[in-house]
């Protein structure tokens, strides 16, 4: 990563730059917020394929005798229940149960990667590094962000596109999985996960082979496939109802309220926020996450207040106009004993209330020809 004055940079950005993307500060990164219009970049995501830069997300690897044990304590989920090659969605939480951060742990080889938002990395690691120190764990703690660019096709047509570039067994690839190989030429981490509620890759590779990678996925995908920026990755993960930390996930959130109790696994022993998050799932949450679609002509957003009943009782934490669905959506946590779909809301939009409905999440969901 290259840093200008205050604003870091990832391997990609001369790419951007020549693709006349319009850049925005973004977890202490430049980054490109959209290339053409966010409309067009969500539309081909939804139809074909879209390529995202997301090398300023933060990559952890974790190895060691102990690693297993060390990240069982560390995480919300069970890492100890993934198979080589295998992935999890998973959560680093305080003592009290508030959220750090929500990642991705990789079994890859004999060790694991943890993949964490940008805007968490120091944190992250810092927090990673003090249980190692406190727990006397045979394990190490290695930070590879710097080192470690991150590509990912995402869309129908992406699997096929990536198809033409490596020999990797892709049809083979079940969601949440990851295999290492060549893509075009290049040693990468191929993963089938993403953030967009379609099929999709992300692909982890040395930083300094990222832009022959970008080059060559763009190549392959010809008119299939578009560079895509933040602004569409925001609104294709919204209507899939994919939390944001920052937005339905912090400190003072816990997994329950976000409806990520799945992910939390009380049974496998004791691991930090443990106490705090069985006495969340005997009481039920106090707040929930819920979806919202306007039924009046009205776009929430982040901060706008939700009324029930005349009263103010909870916060949108994301709302956009939706371009696949037509509808205008929202999450936001509302007090536990009014969540329930079909349940009358309003927000309230330059001062004036909008009636919303609540309904089930996810807002859309992709149609799948074979589960993969």
């Amino acid at each position: 990563m290259s840093d200008t004055g205050s604003l870091l940079r990832t391997p990609l950005h001369d790419r951007h730059v020549a693709a006349g993307a319009r850049l925005v500060p973004f977890a202490g990164y430049e980054m490109p917020v959209q290339y053409r219009s966010i409309l067009e970049e969500h539309r081909a995501v939804r139809t074909a394929a879209g390529l995202f830069d997301l090398s300023h997300m933060g990559e952890i690897g974790v190895d060691g005798g102990e690693a297993v044990a060390f990240l069982r304590y560390a995480l919300v989920s069970e890492p100890g229940a993934l198979e080589p090659g295998q992935a999890q969605y998973s959560m680093l939480c305080d003592e009290d149960g508030g959220i750090i951060d929500d990642l991705i742990c990789y079994h890859v080889d004999d060790a694991f990667l943890i993949v964490c938002n940008a805007a968490n990395h120091d944190a992250v690691l810092a927090h990673l590094e003090r249980l190692l120190a406190k727990g006397d764990f045979d394990a190490t703690v290695e930070d590879r962000s710097d080192r470690t660019a991150l590509v990912a096709p995402q869309g129908p047509a992406s699997a096929a596109i990536l198809a033409t570039l490596t020999e990797l067994p892709l049809e083979e690839l079940g969601y949440y999985r990851a295999l290492r190989g060549d893509v075009a030429g290049i040693d990468c981490l191929v993963a089938r996960t993403g953030y967009t509620g379609e099929d999709g890759f992300e692909l982890f590779c040395a930083a300094r082979h990222a832009g022959r990678l970008w080059d060559e996925l763009v190549e392959a995908g010809g008119e299939r496939l578009i560079p895509a920026g933040l602004g569409a990755r925001d609104t294709l993960r919204l209507e899939a109802g994919m939390p944001l930390y920052g937005n339905e996930l912090g400190p003072d959130t816990n997994p329950f309220e976000a409806n990520l109790g799945r992910v939390v696994k009380l049974d496998k022993g004791e691991f930090v926020g443990r106490a705090a998050l069985a006495r969340v799932q005997q009481a039920g949450p106090r707040r929930k996450l819920i979806g919202l679609v306007m039924r009046d002509n009205a776009i929430p957003r982040h901060g706008y207040p939700v009324l029930h009943d005349g009263a103010t009782v909870g916060v949108v934490t994301s709302g956009t106009a939706s371009p696949s669905l037509g509808e205008r959506i929202a999450m936001a946590y509302v007090p536990a004993e009014l969540a329930g779909v079909g349940n009358r809301f309003a927000v309230v939009v330059r001062d004036r209330p909008y009636e919303a409905e609540q309904v089930k999440l996810p807002f859309y969901k992709r149609q799948r020809q074979e589960q993969h």
